[in-house]
């Protein structure tokens, strides 16, 4: 989860590499590090805390062409600055920057301390600077290779030498993007580091390594042999990820949805109402469909199996990626594996849809990254096209993914012949501007925020479709503003969650009109009775909610199908305005990264 980056080209590198850890600072910020390569040698700094704090610092480090630098997010080892990267070897003239974990470093750090090496981090990534040095025989790229072949885990690797005018790059499991430029080269962990200098990429697939040299590239497996990598071209720009007059990412990601929601929708249903997906499966033997995913897109997929079945009747199973792999799960050629993600870097969603295509499932994504991992191993994948998103609480990800996976259910009724309705169309083609709607509603969502802001404990609370919009609504809210908060169907309010209700306790209620509002009202007096503090998302204000709370969130009627985007959009609000006026920094809350690329 960590962003690592290099630069080897014609320009000054300190910059270059401040600028591009600035970027990828969403997937780790306890410390950063920069090593810059002379004639001389290697020099480098290092600091506990955000990159900014560093930057102050490399201005005394000369000037380079050649760098690597790294943001950490620490697995193994407290935040300092000991622990935090480029790690060396025992003569310092080998930098390593890792982004992964090395689960087998136990064993190989008390073989090579045997050796006589001598360790001064507690990082698991240190092991791999002092392997390099031991099988280093003034070949760079063969002592990395080496040194890997005895590695176990995952890892992104940057490293340099004091000996060689070179930056050897490698890739297993830790996504690995490589920039071209005129006369320049860049790796990053993402591409948002790369496309300031190019948009011309190359991504890495695994056991796969890249030598920069001066003005060259040259990409390599762990044989030594070379690989013919195609290059594609990032279709966003650089003005995508910026935060173009809005206070945090999150915040403009928010209010981004209505276009986001539009992208992933154009071109997917023609003017026949018949959806359009690059979906190239044969779904005749499928009988069952497993949809794995983590945090926000587990609780999209919870959604998604209420609409593929509904609309499409297939039965769908949704599992925590992180579980799937680890219980032997009974899966095979009739099923379809469905991994969502929207980085498409998540290490758990990996390693289950590897072991789904082990067991011989057909696999389908959606991501939204254009050339991720799960975009490369899948047999056919569904984009977003949300555009980056950077703040690492997710939200206008969920709403496309929830977008796509009602476009797969009507795709997947379609193919076995159902006939949908035409008002479902209608409603979808009106999704953003209700989504619009919601978003007018942000000042009274923030006189509701500075109500709340200093509770202690929230309960979300909601029926069908709205139970994963509750659960979505509580970690979003503990997620940024570290406020305890669970999500529950509102059925199952009596078996538990009730005995917290008092005085003191807001309750959220997903409360607009569907076949359940009679026992949301039901429900809501409940809490009422045992003087709870009601916050409602409604449809309108009737006398009966209005006798429960003046606390209320207006959102625009809808179908059912489309009621957990619309509902969620409020309750990413709230969760936003808490964290900010508690002034906690909502693009980077602790202990977080936004793409969890180790298990």
């Amino acid at each position: 989860m960590c962003g690592i980056i290099a630069y080897f080209g014609k320009k000054n590198a300190a910059p270059i590499l401040i600028d591009g850890l600035k970027k990828l600072e969403y997937r780790g910020y306890d410390s950063a590090g920069v090593c810059l390569w002379d004639e001389d040698g290697i020099h480098s700094s290092k600091v506990k805390g955000r990159v900014s704090d560093l930057e102050n610092l490399v201005s005394g480090l000369g000037s380079s062409n050649i760098g690597i630098a790294h943001t950490r997010w620490a697995t193994h080892g407290e935040p300092n600055e000991i622990n935090a990267h480029p790690h060396f070897d025992c003569k310092k003239e080998i930098a390593v920057v890792h982004n992964g974990i090395i689960e087998n470093y136990s064993a190989l750090k008390e073989i090579l301390e045997k050796e006589g090496h001598i360790f001064v981090s507690k990082t698991d990534s240190e092991v791999l600077s002092h392997l390099i040095e031991k099988f280093y025989k003034n070949n760079l790229e063969d002592a990395v290779v080496r040194a890997l072949r005895l590695v176990e885990g995952t890892f992104g690797i940057a490293v340099v030498c004091k000996k060689e005018k070179k930056i050897v790059v490698a890739k297993r499991g830790s996504p690995i993007v490589l920039g071209l430029g005129d006369k320049e080269n860049i790796i990053a962990s993402d591409a948002v580091a790369v496309l300031p200098y190019t948009k011309k990429v190359i991504y890495l697939n695994d056991n796969e390594m890249v030598v920069l040299t001066e003005g060259s590239y040259s990409v390599k497996n762990f044989k030594g042999q070379a690989v013919e990598k195609s290059i594609d071209e990032i279709k966003w720009t650089a003005s995508e990820i910026e935060k173009k007059g809005y206070k945090h990412f999150m915040l403009k990601e928010i209010f981004e949805q209505p276009g986001a929601v539009e992208n992933t929708l154009r071109g997917r249903i023609d003017k026949n109402h018949k959806i359009k997906l690059s979906v190239d499966i044969d779904l005749e033997p499928i009988k069952r469909i497993v949809i794995v995913a983590c945090g926000t897109s587990w609780h999209s997929a919870l959604i998604g199996k209420y609409l593929i079945e509904k609309i499409a009747g297939f039965p769908v199973e949704v599992d925590y990626a992180s579980e799937f792999r680890y219980r032997n799960p009974i899966i095979g050629p009739s099923d379809l594996l469905l991994a969502i993600s929207q980085s498409g870097e998540t290490a758990d969603v990996l390693a289950a849809l590897k072991e789904a295509k082990n067991k011989g499932s057909k696999t389908l994504g959606i991501i939204n990254v254009v050339g991720s991992t799960v975009a490369r191993e899948v047999d056919s994948g569904i984009y977003l096209h949300a555009g980056p998103e950077i703040g690492v609480a997710s939200t206008k990800a969920f709403s496309c993914q929830v977008t796509a996976l009602l476009l797969l259910a009507l795709f997947l009724a379609q193919q076995k012949g159902k006939k949908i309705e035409k008002g479902l169309f209608d409603e979808i083609y009106s999704l953003p501007s209700k989504i619009e709607e919601v978003l007018s509603q942000a000042g009274k969502i923030i006189l509701l925020a500075k109500k709340f802001k200093d509770s202690e404990d929230f309960i979300y609370l909601g029926r069908g479709t709205n139970f994963p919009v509750a659960l979505e609504g509580a970690l979003k809210l503990k997620e940024i503003s570290y406020i305890h908060a669970e999500g529950y169907p509102a059925g199952e309010m009596k078996h538990g969650p009730i005995a917290l209700v008092d005085v003191k306790m807001p309750v959220v209620f997903i409360a607009t009109k569907d076949e359940t509002y009679a026992k949301i009202l039901s429900n809501m007096e409940e809490v009422h009775a045992r003087g709870g503090k009601i916050i409602a998302v409604a449809n309108e204000v009737d006398s009966h909610i209005n006798s429960l709370t003046k606390d209320i969130i207006l959102v625009p009627k809808c179908r059912e199908e489309l009621m957990p985007i619309i509902n969620t959009v409020p309750l990413q609000l709230l969760a936003y305005h808490i964290a900010d006026l508690k002034g906690i920094d909502v693009d980077k809350p602790r202990n977080l990264a936004k793409s969890v690329t180790v298990e």
